[in-house]
């Protein structure tokens, strides 16, 4: 990044509702216009007009099954945080220090001809630990042990703000357990679905065989790991229950909890994760806890203990020399996502490293490549798009006053984060002793089950971060009411200090409004100011943003993301309307920051195009027909092409940029379009 443009960026910040720069025609348009494919009409498919030439120019690399702009930076962001890395990792370290942390956990997941001289040695122990397990009442210990080192069987439990109490953390329990991740892969009965279940079994069998067991053994424990599996999976909430707030709220205490499923010990469990003295839970899903105790408490130990040793290998996949992580990416590589071949090695060391190690690396990174101008851009742009969501929010005619003012004081007490924390997390009592990948990674599992479970029945810290300073992505947390936007996605193309309005706020101007209106969509609408989960609308209110949410819902419902697969409008609801939020109020906050500064044409395309451009330009990507497959059972986004492509035609705004009308492809009738925000 050029630091003179940088440093005239810093002297020409902006007040409230200002130009980002008082020199907008010194600043570059932003739009890389090699990324279009001009052979399509915008009119007819947006995505691929706006996408299509930075899809040729990027083809899919074979360590990915979707690779796109996000990707694209996160790339960059990983080669920068390995520099870091290395020069940490290629000499001595004073022991104890961050640095020898950093070095000692990196040289662990490089050095392949230990990992394979050990092979599954290191993980023998711990298996003996299940195959010890004789009677159900050994369970609650058990299951206390593989929990704190990341093995969620049969459930999760994880600690987090009381949804009706948000000032205070309380400890949720959690559906878990199914080694596939998601209920669809257990229970539909279409080909595909099939073929992976079939794979699942192979690839079950052939984990069990590399760790030393017989075929008759691995055998029996395919069969047995699919029943319960299968079991659990009947009875966990769907995607779309899950998105349900007071679905899922369910506070009690500690002594009714226990007396509900008698036939667990959970005080000898939570005793075990190092919860001895809890006065209440949420159950988050009720039913998924029952059918697990069932299950617990009726099931042969010898079945279970099949189930437990899987959750443990599988687990453990990745740090066990290349015969066991190899099997483990021909199945969740190459069977799931249709992606060709793993990471290189200094990849998985980088991210490893930097997922157990995160604000320690990002405090190194934000040092390094994250300019205190970035960050006051950043917050000028915040207070932007807060007051353009302001000014639309009083404009509604949906909207009755009493509402408005409550989501208006909601939205003037955002909590904005922006860039990297002002508190740092300590990691000096994490212990890298161990003697291998394994039992390091466990170190760090144990490491930071204790820094969860320390925060149960305390007041919830509002200055914790929950991503990393590096971390490309953004969000919205409804109990703390806060907007989070780490240095990892405030640099090209979602966000560039050489820019222009067009640019910037077409792209990160874009997510910022994503991440507010998530504040107000279906499930941060039940939040109030303060996190709290209560119904604070109108009940007309409440039906009228219902029935627009709705045609939301409805519109991607319908769209055919695959032959014979459609979109899940339903599960990807609160992002879709995240977009258009976004969109909508990004736009107005552009158009206000410019007033009286028009912005020149460039490459014939106006500062309004560029600015669906950049929005666009942050979604290319290409990506693996079993990706396409696997992301509309699991994510909660809509796929890229379609946040463009479905996101679009309801902004009358685009239409008027590009002069689209009724003849084309992607025209939307004006009374059928989602109208919200």
């Amino acid at each position: 990044m050029n630091l003179k443009l940088i440093e005239a960026a810093l002297a020409a910040s902006f007040l409230t509702m200002t130009s980002c720069s008082n020199n907008q025609e010194k600043l570059s348009a932003g739009v890389d216009f090699s990324n279009l494919d001009t052979t399509v009409s915008p009119s007819a498919d947006f995505f691929q007009y706006a996408c299509g030439g930075w899809m040729k120019n990027n083809p899919l690399p074979g360590d990915y099954s979707r690779f796109g702009t996000f990707d694209q930076l996160a790339e960059n962001n990983r080669e920068q945080i390995n520099g870091i890395i290395q020069e940490l990792a290629s000499k001595p370290q004073k022991e104890g220090s961050v640095g020898f942390q950093i070095a000692t956990l990196y040289n662990a997941v490089m050095d392949s001809a230990k990992q394979n001289k050990l092979g599954v040695e290191p993980l023998k122990a711990d298996l003996a630990k299940v195959e010890a397990l004789k009677a159900v009442a050994e369970l609650p210990a058990l299951l206390a042990e593989l929990q704190s080192v990341d093995v969620d069987a049969y459930f999760a439990l994880y600690v987090g703000a009381d949804d009706k109490n948000s000032d205070m953390n309380i400890v949720h329990t959690y559906q878990s357990g199914l080694g596939l991740g998601e209920r669809d892969y257990y229970l539909e009965q279409d080909d595909n679905m099939k073929h992976i279940r079939d794979e699942y079994k192979k690839h079950i069998k052939r984990m069990f065989e590399l760790c030393g067991y017989s075929a008759q053994v691995a055998d029996a424990a395919v069969a047995d790991v699919l029943e319960i599996e299968t079991r659990l999976a009947k009875a966990h909430y769907s995607k779309v229950q899950l998105r349900d707030p007071q679905a899922n709220y369910h506070k009690m205490s500690m002594s009714d909890f226990q007396k509900k499923y008698a036939g667990f010990d959970f005080g000898a469990f939570f005793k075990g994760v190092g919860l001895p003295e809890l006065d209440s839970i949420n159950l988050s899903q009720p039913e998924p806890i029952q059918e697990a105790v069932d299950i617990m408490t009726t099931i042969p130990v010898e079945k279970q203990k099949h189930y437990l040793l899987w959750a443990l290998i599988d687990r453990a996949a990745t740090s066990l020399g290349d015969e066991l992580f190899n099997q483990n990416f021909a199945f969740f590589g190459r069977v799931l996502s249709g992606t060709k071949e793993p990471q290189p090695r200094w990849k998985r060391a980088a991210g490893q490293v930097s997922g157990s190690l995160g604000e320690a690396v990002g405090q190194m990174y934000v040092k390094k490549y994250f300019p205190e101008a970035n960050k006051k851009r950043m917050l000028n742009l915040v207070k932007n798009l807060q007051k353009a969501l302001g000014d639309r929010m009083q404009s509604l005619a949906w909207m009755g006053d009493s509402t408005k003012a409550l989501a208006m004081d909601k939205l003037s007490s955002f909590h904005v984060k922006i860039g990297y924390p002002d508190k740092w997390r300590d990691y000096s009592k994490l212990d890298v002793s161990g003697a291998n990948l394994w039992e390091l990674r466990k170190a760090v599992s144990r490491f930071n089950n204790d820094y969860a479970v320390s925060k149960a029945g305390k007041p919830v810290d509002k200055e914790e971060w929950h991503m990393t300073p590096q971390t490309v992505n953004a969000y919205y947390n409804p109990s703390t009411n806060e907007v989070c936007f780490p240095a990892g996605i405030l640099q090209p193309p979602f966000f560039d200090m050489s820019a222009d309005d067009a640019f910037n706020y077409g792209a990160i101007g874009v997510v910022i409004g994503h991440e507010m209106t998530h504040g107000f969509d279906d499930q941060g609408c039940q939040y109030d100011k303060f996190g709290n989960l209560h119904d604070w609308w109108t009940k007309t209110d409440g039906e009228n943003f219902r029935a627009k949410a709705r045609v939301m819902a409805d519109f991607f419902n319908a769209i055919e993301v695959a032959p014979g697969v459609h979109a899940n409008g339903d599960f990807t609801l609160g992002e879709n309307l995240a977009d258009h939020g976004g969109l909508q109020i990004s736009f107005q906050a552009y158009k206000m920051a410019t007033k009286g500064k028009e912005l020149p044409v460039v490459n014939g395309l106006t500062a309004d195009q560029r600015f669906f451009l950049a929005y666009a330009g942050v979604w290319a990507a290409n990506i693996t027909p079993e990706e396409i497959l696997r992301r509309t059972k699991t994510d909660p986004h809509a796929l890229g092409r379609w946040r463009v492509n479905g996101a679009l035609p309801q902004v009358q705004a685009w239409y008027d940029a590009y002069g689209i009308d009724s003849t084309s492809p992607m025209y939307v009738a004006p009374e059928k379009r989602v109208s919200i925000w």
